[in-house]
């Protein structure tokens, strides 16, 4: 019972008329929250490099502090085009402006070539699981009881 008028609230039952049973088969959906989860970890670790750039060589500044917070917003920016189709080209050119930002900070620039391998890896697995979809070797989507 609660406080306000003495009767219970209850919550729906989902049913299969409730958006989420209706939601068409998407066998990539989980590969792009690996890739979202990737680019999230990948600009906490950018941020991350402002101290150590700050406390290495002749340290950086404001202009290169400027430039690693960008290229952090920009990498968490495109977890929301990671369905995209363009989303990969995209993904591997702040890859690229990473790995460049090494005349800021030879850190950041060796963390660019550490997840250039990861995304290198993430890519080949799509295209493995693309092939084998194809092949056929992929269990299909669930079925559903008739009711």
């Amino acid at each position: 019972m609660s406080e306000s008028g003495g009767t219970r609230e209850t919550r729906p039952d989902p049913s299969p008329a409730s958006p989420r049973a209706t939601r068409p088969y998407d066998p990539e959906r989980g590969l792009r929250g690996v890739m979202s989860a990737a680019l999230v970890l990948e600009a906490v670790t950018v941020l991350l490099a402002i101290p150590v750039a700050a406390n290495t060589g002749g340290g950086v500044g404001p202009t290169g502090v400027s430039i690693i917070c960008v290229l952090a917003v920009l990498l968490i920016g495109a977890c929301a085009i990671v369905s995209r189709p363009y989303a990969v080209p995209v993904i591997l050119t702040l890859q690229a402006l990473m790995i460049a930002c090494w005349v800021i900070t030879p850190p950041l620039g060796i963390m660019g070539i550490v997840f250039g391998l990861v995304w290198a890896l993430i890519l080949w697995f799509r295209g493995e699981f693309r092939r084998r979809l194809a092949a056929g070797t992929v269990p299909g989507p669930p079925k559903t009881a008739p009711q």
